[in-house]
């Protein structure tokens, strides 16, 4: 510091020097001449109740910045499609309760397969299930299937009926074979399913109730049914088709060996016909011995 040339030192800067020196408060009195004489220009548009009132963040009669695009914008008009699908505000209260309640049925049935080899698993795995044994749990899903599949064949029928009904009714007018022809095509469908598997049953009978939901969307739409069938058929369906696909993947689950499969009508048939088949056999066999011997004896007096 002491080899350092001495530097002046710099003037405190104070407010009344700031003030002193600032031209904020000079009058310019060209500029007030020529602004006394100037028209101020007309502008209605921007007038209004509120136009003596100066925005915070902008000028009166500007522009206003482009907003900010909504990231969320195709999540939330996603969620309102949905919304609108599932509504029902046009549906009758007595269909929307009666349409819920035939479908609890499926919803146990469902639940319980998935119990059901829930059990049979855990007996198969650990030699004990969680309630119950895995010869209780079998058993339990031999009556289970059968009353699914059935339930669902007469539920398909119904929806099929419905149609007839609309046709008596002359709703939309009188359309004739056209709309007689769902009424026939569900049960043809739905009934044949009791005499398969249950797994090959379960899915024709998604295929049915996506098809009548088909029909059924198509006949609103040319007036063969009220506006809200539709929405209320779409509710319905989708409550039953994840059912169908619960007990399925359920079934999917079971490890086969520790699982005894419950005839259908069809094997009941083939083991009737192989019965009929043995036991006619058996008979032949025995004829030709007795005639063999017969012919020994006749031989042998003469």
């Amino acid at each position: 510091m002491a080899f350092k040339r001495p530097q002046a030192l710099a003037k405190p800067t104070t407010h009344a020097l700031a003030r002193y020196k600032s031209t904020l408060n000079v009058q310019d009195q060209e500029l007030e001449k020529s602004l006394l004489y100037e028209d101020i220009p007309s502008n209605p548009a921007i007038v209004a109740t509120d136009s003596s009132i100066h925005p915070v963040l902008g000028e009166v009669g500007a522009q206003e910045p482009e907003k900010d695009v909504d990231m969320m914008a195709g999540v939330k008009s996603d969620l309102t499609v949905i919304k609108e699908t599932f509504s029902l505000e046009a549906v009758p209260k007595e269909a929307i309760a009666v349409g819920l309640a035939g479908v609890i049925p499926y919803l146990v049935t469902s639940l319980s397969t998935v119990y059901c080899a829930a059990e049979i698993n855990a007996n198969a795995i650990h030699g004990s299930g969680y309630l119950m044994s895995g010869q209780s749990a079998d058993l339990l899903l031999q009556i289970i299937e059968p009353m699914q599949i059935g339930y669902g064949a007469v539920i398909i029928s119904f929806l099929g009926a419905i149609h007839w009904g609309l046709e008596w009714a002359k709703y939309g007018g009188s359309q004739g074979f056209k709309r007689y022809a769902i009424g026939i095509v569900a049960p043809a469908i739905a009934w044949p399913t009791i005499m398969l598997s249950p797994i090959f049953a379960l899915s024709t009978q998604f295929l049915a109730f996506t098809y009548l939901y088909y029909a059924d969307s198509r006949a609103s739409k040319r007036g063969w049914a009220p506006t809200w069938y539709p929405v209320y058929r779409f509710v319905l369906t989708f409550i039953v088709g994840a059912s169908i696909i619960i007990t399925l993947i359920g079934k999917g689950q079971i490890i086969e060996d520790h699982h005894s499969r419950l005839p259908n009508p069809v094997d009941r048939i083939r083991a009737f016909r192989d019965n009929y088949i043995d036991e006619a056999s058996a008979n032949e066999a025995s004829n030709k011995e007795e005639t063999i011997e017969k012919n020994k004896a006749i031989k042998e007096e003469e």
